[in-house]
């Protein structure tokens, strides 16, 4: 039975290890595949993305005070890693508010009316040249920055995860060295298998004792 242990101690062992090796190769290959399709939407941060900058933008353009504004800095930079691409999201809805005068989608009339303002009357809408009222324009830059941040905010969560599947795989292949280590620290203690088989060994090599005369 204590061989069978000892045995499966170490099967247990090299299993971890091997999942663990294979979780790193993974985690690492899906963080540069974020890296590698983000470098080829070369995107880069306008000057004003900057906490700085944004608070002014933000305060010309009479947006609320309960907005949140980002405190991260992507002005000039290339988006490349998934970090990034989340701070360069959090400014591009800075920018869907500031178009929109500060109404989010949720709360944008339906169609375009006359005045500018938009309007949920049909009756009151401006009308196309097929007499059917047009669409309020201020929210197809909703649909657009949604679309957007959605796929760079993506990049974020996808990085985040292969980081923690990194994790996951470095404290898989310590745990397979540990199962090793205690597996094979019995099997050499006095006692364990390899130990018996090593003292037989030893014994069967020396010389035979000559007979008594």
């Amino acid at each position: 039975m204590r061989r069978v242990l000892e045995y499966g101690g170490v099967a247990a062992g090299v299993i971890l290890i091997a999942i663990g090796a294979f979780a790193i190769y993974k985690a690492n290959d899906g963080k540069n595949t974020v890296a590698s399709n983000l470098k080829q939407q070369q995107i880069v941060g306008t000057p004003d993305m900057t906490p700085s900058g944004i608070a002014a933008e933000a305060k010309a353009a009479g947006l609320p005070s309960s907005i949140p504004l980002p405190t991260c800095t992507i002005a000039n930079k290339q988006v490349t890693n998934g970090q990034q691409a989340r701070c360069f999201a959090q400014y591009m809805q800075i920018h869907a508010y500031e178009a929109t005068g500060g109404v989010p989608y949720s709360q944008m009339p339906r169609y375009a009316s006359p005045d500018g303002k938009g309007t949920n009357d049909a009756s009151k809408a401006t009308k196309g040249a097929n007499g059917q009222p047009l669409d309020n324009p201020a929210r197809d830059v909703w649909v657009t920055e949604t679309a957007l941040t959605s796929a760079l905010n993506m990049s974020y969560m996808a990085e985040q995860i292969s980081l923690f599947g990194l994790g996951v795989g470095i404290a898989l292949l310590l745990s397979g060295v540990g199962f090793i280590i205690l597996a094979l620290g019995g099997a050499l203690s006095a006692g364990g298998w390899l130990f018996n088989r090593s003292a037989k060994k030893a014994e069967a090599a020396k010389p035979a004792a000559p007979a008594a005369g």
